[in-house]
């Protein structure tokens, strides 16, 4: 194996994966990021190369299929021969009351929020194994505190923290470690909003970044299994 440790980071071409691809990129790491469409990935790797030339790679990937996961993985480890570090990041938001929320809308929030982080494990579990690596689930404050028009996703992230926990107890003994982050509020194009000098407030994608890097870096024989974090001074 590569001396340089690697990552692979789904949804990672804007917002929080972007952010903390950033941050690892500065730190030395080689970080893989996907988007649904190879366009996306390819513009947002050439703008993370600027930061330190051949560490960034961008493919096409969906995680609500399974062999697209396995096939990015398999990148992977093909262009970078291992993988240390899997955020799994990608994810989307549809908010509506339960007398309008669509079969369609639930699908695809369970599909992206929940089950594709299932793919992304499923997917990844035998090259963390050999490189007794590390898998970071990006929920949510909503994975713990429900709120009206927020059935679908409430339901994703409830469910995503409680997978995560889950096999966070499975693989420890494997030597992979597992934890999940949950933001509060941050500036990203979330639910189709635009950042703006009036996100200043909130919390930043690579105020994320920032605890990633923490989290790889914590000793062996300690594990921060679930982060909360929110603005300081919410509005």
């Amino acid at each position: 194996m590569s001396e340089i440790k690697t990552a692979l980071i789904t949804g990672g071409s804007k917002g929080i994966g972007y952010g903390v691809a950033e941050v690892l990129i500065k730190e030395g790491i080689k970080v893989t990021i996907t988007s649904r469409t190879q366009e996306a990935a390819e513009k947002a790797a050439t703008e993370l190369n600027k930061i330190k030339e051949g560490y960034a790679l961008g493919i096409e990937s969906d995680v609500r299929n399974l062999a697209s996961q396995q096939h990015a993985v398999d990148t992977v480890l093909k262009t970078w021969g291992r993988l240390d570090y899997f955020i799994a990041n990608a994810g989307v938001g549809h908010f509506a009351p339960i007398q309008s929320l669509s079969v369609e809308q639930w699908q695809e929030t369970i599909d992206i929020n929940l089950t594709g982080v299932f793919y992304s494990t499923k997917a990844s579990l035998e090259a963390l194994k050999a490189s007794k690596g590390y898998f970071i689930s990006i929920a949510s404050l909503a994975g713990t505190n429900f709120f009206a028009n927020g059935s679908a996703y409430n339901a994703s992230k409830f469910g995503l923290v409680g997978y995560t926990q889950a096999i966070m107890l499975d693989l420890r003994n494997e030597g992979i470690k597992v934890s999940t982050i949950m933001p509060g509020s941050v500036a990203t194009y979330f639910n189709n909003h635009e950042p703006n000098e009036k996100d200043a407030w909130k919390i930043q994608p690579e105020d994320i970044g920032q605890i990633v890097s923490d989290l790889i870096k914590m000793p062996a024989r300690t594990l921060p299994s679930k982060i909360e974090v929110r603005p300081t001074m919410p509005k």
